[in-house]
């Protein structure tokens, strides 16, 4: 292979790659998590072992299931390490050394989000381990597991994957220490990190190592991150684009004379017009441009600020975030490089640009392989199941759904989905879901004729996507529907509504839910597809996330006004009465996102109190590593409208900073709730809207504060106060509650307040 560096090679089919010898032993029932099941498989060794922040289920929806099912698929023989110990390096040890790598994941969830509250508070359980017991995972576990690989086989080369090293693969704000860290490739010291859905990269990579490759050479593989020295020569052959400063002006192109005979023009360029005898006559060139012509995307890195800029600095933060999310279409994006230390000891992260999305084939053949849909035996109870004290939440949640596509072109900036899996849509054929759908009902055990969930990262953007293939591959666009609905966007939902019909027509299939949540402001341009849902696929109560309801902090989302929901709710409502069914829609909301002020935060109450809903969960922005509402979290800065020093041209952010406010946009999310009323009439007069404090149905919270201990119980336990540390003298009745979207029943209505005076307050 050349010593220069090649450009990202062109996408390569799944199935087309020669399978590996070992294939020959077929796919296993469950892959090996221990030297028992391997000798029962018959084999000696493990080509790729798989380390894992979670509970082996082998599931679509488990990340180690379909990178272990996928590589199994091409011959290799991968064995699971799941949950270990990481106190010493011997639990790593156990399925001995892999011959080609250690594949190393966080889990299906940022460890530190997964462990941790939104106000840094541990969590008292798990998920995604047996039993739904916490801590069987260490803080930043991808880090954690790889340095403890590394101590068990030091000669393996160590490949990071997962959301939280996908999330890391940069220099990023951590809101757990409240500064920006290193790349997770600096401090894992792994050799390869792989960030989106890593099928693609994840198989070149085993077949490349399988053929005796070495590591250090698997630096054009899309969708991929590593480390080099500066000054490296592998490095040559490309231009650098610097992007390491603000406010600088950009290249200046000198203005062409139109009045210039074209071997005057040859000349100034130092060239000559061969054609040109004597003299000429004067020609005018009215569409001559001046510019230089750019150098190729494909051979194009752009140099980002340094680990060292950008941790001392939040408007270089807030810039490189912004360049990292301009270069995230796989059709032109360009390479990444961000140099970590200085002199002797830097290096760069050199990131590749993103993986091509998989076809609509090859998304087939990831979810046909053989899953055996469960937890693996070793976490079944006494009577050998796995709904008893061992039960798997997160299993149980996805138990009986099917995951449609991948992807999400939404671009909401709190969110995580579209920088893991990109904004362009990955659907399955119609076919490959229905075999999954009788799958279930022919083998899951305890299926009662229920599909819990047809979605994805949304509910209804199956084969929804750009109408110009062209247009996509160049577009750099954050958002397809913000701040409304791209017209080259197609909006048809008919395959969607299709695939609906079948799969509620099956033998044996009672109902056909959809859990996912929905983007109602593409729903309401398909009519058709609002009335499928909500005749046949609503059980009671739909979720969907207006997020707010005021334009200052929804443009800091990118997401759409409140008159996208109103108008989707006039649809629900309407196909609901046509149907004869009392169904309701739960809008979930955020407190505390960058650009919310406190007044907003009080008109999305009374906006709450004016639809009669009880917000039972409460979402407080959690600054997820990398997503760009982090960066104005960090910055204060709104790298949506671009960035710079000067105040007249950089948009600065209100950021909801520091426990009291936090606490004080959650209370307003939580209106009704007396442990709040002291707190919310605070600022209600610091807001100049002491009107809104009093005994009557227009005000928000009232003048008395009771003493009766009531004891208010959500129906999330976590979101409630003790009985006995509060009293609720409100009555149940008109009001929803957000967790399950009906109106209470008549005996949950609040007890009797204590002998003495009553007063009451109207909501």
């Amino acid at each position: 292979m050349s010593a220069t560096l090649a450009p990202p090679r062109a996408a390569r089919p799944l199935t087309g790659y020669k399978p590996y010898w070992a294939r020959r032993f077929g796919p296993a029932p469950f892959l090996p998590m221990s030297r028992a099941e391997m000798e029962a498989l018959g084999w000696d060794s493990c080509d790729v072992i798989v380390v894992t922040g979670d509970a082996y289920v082998d599931h679509p929806s488990f990340g180690m299931a379909v990178i272990g099912r996928v590589l199994e698929a091409q011959g290799f023989r991968v064995g699971i390490i799941a949950q270990p110990d990481w106190q010493s390096a011997e639990p790593f040890k156990a399925l001995g050394r892999p011959n080609l790598f250690f594949g190393v994941t966080a889990g299906n969830m940022d460890s530190m989000i997964n462990r941790y509250t939104a106000d840094r508070k541990i969590r008292s359980d798990d998920a995604y381990t047996p039993g739904g017991v916490g801590g069987r995972r260490p803080d930043r576990s991808s880090l954690v597991y790889a340095q403890r690989c590394k101590e068990a086989f030091n000669d393996v080369p160590i490949v990071l994957g997962g959301i939280e090293a996908s999330l890391r693969r940069i220099a990023h704000y951590d809101y757990w220490q409240d500064k920006v860290r290193r790349s997770i490739l600096v401090d894992s010291k792994a050799d390869l990190l792989l960030y989106g859905n890593a099928e693609r990269a994840i198989v070149e990579i085993a077949h490349r190592l399988a053929a005796r490759e070495p590591v250090e050479r698997l630096t054009d593989v899309r969708g991929t991150a590593f480390l080099r020295r500066t000054g490296d020569p592998t490095a040559e052959g490309w231009f650098e684009l610097d992007s390491t400063e603000v406010d600088r002006p950009g290249r200046i192109d000198a203005h062409i004379n139109p009045y210039q005979t074209t071997g005057e023009q040859a000349a100034s360029q130092g060239a000559s017009c061969a054609k040109e005898e004597g003299a000429q006559p004067i020609t005018f060139v009215p569409k001559a441009s001046g510019r230089i012509s750019m150098p190729p995307r494909e051979r194009t890195v752009i140099r980002l600020p340094s680990y060292e800029q950008v941790k001392s600095d939040p408007v270089l933060y807030a810039h490189a975030n912004r360049v990292l999310h301009l270069e995230t279409n796989p059709g032109n994006a360009r390479a990444l490089v961000q140099r970590h230390g200085d002199d002797k000891t830097a290096r760069d992260v050199w990131i590749n640009p993103p993986p091509i999305p998989l076809t609509t084939a090859e998304m087939d053949h990831v979810f046909d392989l053989p899953y055996a849909r469960s937890p693996h035996p070793a976490y079944a109870d006494e009577t050998g199941g796995h709904d008893g004290p061992t039960k798997i939440p997160a299993w149980e949640m996805i138990r009986f759904s099917v995951n449609i596509m991948r992807g999400c072109f939404g671009g909401c900036t709190f969110c995580s989905i579209t920088e893991h899996e990109g904004r362009i849509i990955q659907s399955r054929s119609e076919d490959s879901v229905i075999r999954e759908i009788e799958e279930i009902r022919d083998k899951v055990k305890g299926f009662t004729g229920v599909i819990s969930d047809l979605g994805g990262p949304t509910a209804n953007m199956y084969r929804i996507g750009c109408k110009s293939p062209e247009i996509e591959a160049t577009c750099r666009k954050p958002s397809c529907v913000y701040p409304g609905i791209c017209p080259n966007l197609n909006t048809d939902h008919g395959p969607l509504i299709e695939m609906y019909r079948r799969a509620r027509a099956l033998r044996g299939v009672k109902k056909i839910l959809i859990g996912s949540g929905l983007r109602y402001d593409l729903a309401v341009k398909s009519p058709e597809y609002v009335k499928e849902l909500v005749t046949h696929h609503v059980g009671g109560y739909l979720k969907i996330a207006p997020e707010h309801t005021e334009t200052g902090p929804l443009s800091k989302m990118m997401k759409p006004g409140i008159g996208s929901y109103d108008r989707f709710k006039q649809l629900f409502e309407k196909y609901s009465a046509e149907a004869g069914k009392k169904q309701y829609l739960i809008p979930y909301f955020i407190a505390a996102h960058p650009g919310t002020s406190d007044a907003d935060m009080m008109n999305l109450a009374l906006w709450l109190k004016r639809n009669g809903f009880r917000a039972d969960q409460v979402q407080t922005f959690y600054p997820s590593p990398m997503a760009t509402a982090t960066a104005m979290y960090h910055s204060g800065l709104n790298p949506l409208k671009g960035i710079s020093r000067d105040a007249t041209r950089a948009e600065k952010v209100d950021i909801v900073r520091g426990e009291k406010r936090r606490r004080l946009h959650k209370a307003f999310l939580r209106w009704h709730d007396p442990a709040n009323w002291p707190l919310l009439r605070e600022a209600l007069k610091d807001l100049g809207r002491a009107d809104l404090i009093g005994n009557g149905k227009q005000h928000l919270v009232p003048t008395f504060q009771p003493s009766t201990a009531t004891g208010y119980q959500s129906a999330r336990r976590k979101n409630s106060t003790a009985p006995g540390e509060r009293s609720s003298p409100v009555t149940q009745g008109r009001m929803l509650t957000q967790h399950t979207g009906l109106p209470p029943r008549p005996g949950l209505a609040a007890r009797p307040a204590a002998k003495g005076r009553q007063r009451t307050f109207k909501p």
